[in-house]
């Protein structure tokens, strides 16, 4: 009796041992990480940022190593940063975030969402944060307060709409089995891809190639993944913070050299309405020296602000680092902008010497003109008989 009773209690027993590791052994979430938002605008023509400094009691920021050597990244004129007080998106997400002043002209909003998931977590993410306005509105709106403090450190505020870039980083500190990155692009190729196009659908193999093939690491455990509207990196926060500043730093390049085409192609338009209207005219002509004074002035503006937003940072002897930039420019559309400021620039400096040479043309033409009128006065005073 006592032995019927106590079997089914072993059994029940033995059944609940059974399923209670099942309950306590589930799988913990394979990645850890953030997700950080580059928001970037293109406020006014420089940031005194010495005033800046004054004005806010800013600390700044220097490029970390990403090795140990005596090379190093460093800017010319290093950016003020600021912290940012934390932002609770409608999803109730809670983001950290600070904002960064470079000196030409341009304040960079980053927002950082610590992450713990899975691969379809973040594939999820990043579909939804790269397909979000939300972020948009929120920084545009933190920049608008923050710049209305450092109004006296502006130079030539832009008053119209500011141009913006933004720009999504997926950064992975630690994943389950700690892979190296020839692993991890062997196991997890597919949805590195994904995250980095912002895609919860399987790409192409083509697409797929085409995305990985833009892939840098400096140690075998290292992997970045650099596309042009997001990025994957799987490194230390130390590791990784190397190309967040870089990527950074050249999507504030890519705003700078848009803006620089944008200005090039109304001055440019300005002066083709011009000559349309008869600039070329006998007469006209000596009205072209203010419109090619005009033209000259800007011309000189734009390849000093170019010179400056393209020398912002110097590589010395750190060739990773110059190699993981020059890998960003390319990525985010850099040199393609760049070429086209070139080509505007070249067009517009052979406006302004067509333009000066009308205008040398006219002025020869009127002093010849008054010479003849001269000559001919003297002439008529001559054969009336009174010489001047």
């Amino acid at each position: 009796m006592d032995r019927e009773l106590t079997a089914p209690t072993l059994d029940n027993a033995a059944a609940q041992d059974a399923s209670t590791p099942q309950l306590a052994t589930s799988a913990p979430p394979p990645l850890h990480g953030s997700v950080l938002v580059l928001i970037q605008f293109d406020v006014c023509e420089e940031i005194r940022l010495d005033e800046l400094r004054r004005i806010i009691g800013a600390r700044t920021q220097q490029l970390p190593l990403k090795n140990t050597a005596p090379s190093y990244v460093q800017y010319q004129r290093t950016p003020v940063v600021v912290t940012l007080d934390p932002v609770v998106l409608d999803s109730g997400e809670r983001l950290e975030g600070q904002i960064k002043y470079f000196d030409y002209g341009v304040i960079s909003l980053v927002f950082e969402l610590p992450f713990t998931g899975t691969w379809d977590d973040l594939i999820e993410l990043s579909c939804r944060w790269t397909s979000d306005t939300n972020f948009e509105s929120v920084a545009t709106r933190i920049a608008r307060q923050r710049l209305e403090r450092a109004a006296p450190a502006l130079v030539k505020p832009y008053n119209r709409l500011w141009l913006q870039e933004d720009y999504f980083i997926f950064h992975l500190r630690e994943i389950d089995g700690s892979p190296s990155a020839n692993d991890l692009l062997a196991a997890h190729g597919e949805q590195i891809a994904q995250i980095v196009r912002g895609e919860t659908t399987q790409l192409s193999d083509g697409e797929r190639q085409e995305i990985l093939q833009s892939r840098i690491s400096y140690y075998p455990n290292d992997l970045a993944v650099i596309g042009w509207n997001a990025a994957f990196i799987y490194d230390t926060p130390a590791g990784a913070e190397t190309a967040i500043q870089l990527l950074q730093y050249a999507n504030s390049q890519l705003l700078e050299f848009r803006h620089y085409d944008e200005l090039l192609t109304r001055e440019l338009e300005d002066v083709y309405a011009f000559l349309d209207r008869g600039g070329t005219g006998l007469w006209r002509r000596w009205t072209t020296a203010r419109a090619a004074s005009k033209l000259h002035t800007v011309l000189l503006d734009v390849n000093e602000l170019t010179e400056r937003a393209d020398n912002a940072i110097k590589f010395l002897s750190d060739m990773f680092s110059a190699r993981l930039y020059k890998l960003c420019a390319q990525k985010v559309g850099v040199p393609d902008y760049k070429d086209l400021v070139n080509e505007k620039l070249k067009t517009a400096e052979d406006l302004y010497r067509f333009m000066v040479e009308q205008f040398n043309q006219s002025r020869a033409f009127v002093l010849e003109l008054m010479v003849v009128v001269i000559l001919i006065i003297e002439l008529i005073y001559f054969f009336k008989g009174h010489p001047l």
